[in-house]
């Protein structure tokens, strides 16, 4: 061996100029930091999973996952990339930060009251509870209704909305009237309703006092239980066997 090729064996098992070694427990103390079992948990859960199915997808042994996400061993990166095809991810998803959970607190005092929408005598007030949320999958609202004792007033303040998805309604003082298309219920504290807010609704205290009530609003489009496909030509028994309808 020449000088010059010993010189750079030597230099290859050194770490370069100004860079610190890294020791071992650096090294599985970021590892333990990235969770890597419990991201690889959580991604077989969410497909309903088990261990011998991953282990059948992937090539390793049941034994050898149930190890690897309890943190007892360390996968190869060969290994790594197997779980990750499976669950169609990149390798860096396992090395990302994991996003933190979404915890918000809004204060009374940064709520904005706003009036019924289209009245020119709003019949009640609403304070969102969320807006501060980005990316919400809901609304939820603190609302506040007035009695109205004239009767144009009570045809303003009875004025029928709608809105795609679900809304949960939570009476807290007071009575309150809601309508849903021929629906009618009278409301009292600690009474709740739910229904589709895809149909036309309204609100209307009935009261003396004003009421007051927690409403929540789902994000989603209207879904009503789907209809028994029939088929297009007729089949015999011995084609079919005897169904029952779905139950609704």
């Amino acid at each position: 061996m020449s000088g010059t090729e010993a010189a750079n064996k030597e230099a290859a098992g050194k770490p370069e100029s100004g860079a610190a070694q890294v020791d071992e427990s650096t090294a599985e103390r970021f590892i333990e930091d990235k969770h890597l079992g419990e991201r690889i948990k959580r991604l077989r859960l969410r497909k309903s999973m088990g261990l011998v199915e991953l282990g059948r997808l992937t090539g390793l042994s049941a034994s050898f996952l149930s190890q690897l996400e309890t943190g007892r061993v360390v996968p190869t990166l060969r290994n790594l990339a197997r779980i990750a095809l499976v669950f169609s991810k990149d390798l860096a998803y396992f090395f990302e930060n994991e996003p933190q959970p979404l915890f918000r607190v809004h204060r009374r005092r940064e709520r904005v009251r706003l009036p019924q929408t289209g009245a020119d005598h709003p019949a009640y007030f609403f304070e969102s509870l969320g807006y501060m949320v980005p990316d919400r999958q809901m609304d939820p609202y603190f609302a506040q209704f007035l009695p109205v004792a004239a009767e144009p007033e009570k045809a303003e303040a009875a004025k029928a909305h709608l809105h795609p998805g679900c809304e949960f309604l939570y009476v807290l003082d007071g009575r309150l009237e809601v309508r849903q298309g021929e629906n009618c219920a009278a409301l009292e504290p600690g009474d709740a309703v739910y229904f589709d807010s895809g149909a036309p609704h309204s609100y209307l205290c009935i009261g003396e006092k004003p009421a007051s009530a927690v409403i929540v609003t789902l994000h989603q489009t209207s879904q009503h239980q789907p209809l028994p496909v029939r088929p297009q030509q007729p089949a015999t028994a011995a084609q079919v066997p005897a169904t029952k309808p779905p139950a609704r």
